[in-house]
């Protein structure tokens, strides 16, 4: 089978809609095998190192996404 990811440019969100967005986020979590949020990380998009963390997580080469 697939694994499949969401690869986010996030941010923390500390405003008024907060709840919205974490129901977003646990909704997300249910229909995929992996979600990256890059304020969790550390690193964003383009950063190579965001990418490189989503293929070791998924165990996957750079071919095979």
């Amino acid at each position: 089978g697939f694994k499949t990811c969401v690869l986010t440019n996030n941010w923390v969100d500390d405003s008024g809609g907060r709840l919205f967005t974490a129901t977003l986020m646990n909704l997300l979590r249910r229909h995929f095998d992996l979600v990256i949020e890059s304020c969790r990380l550390g690193a964003r998009k383009p950063d190579p190192e965001i990418y490189t963390y989503a293929l070791d997580a998924l165990q996957a080469k750079p071919q095979e996404v």
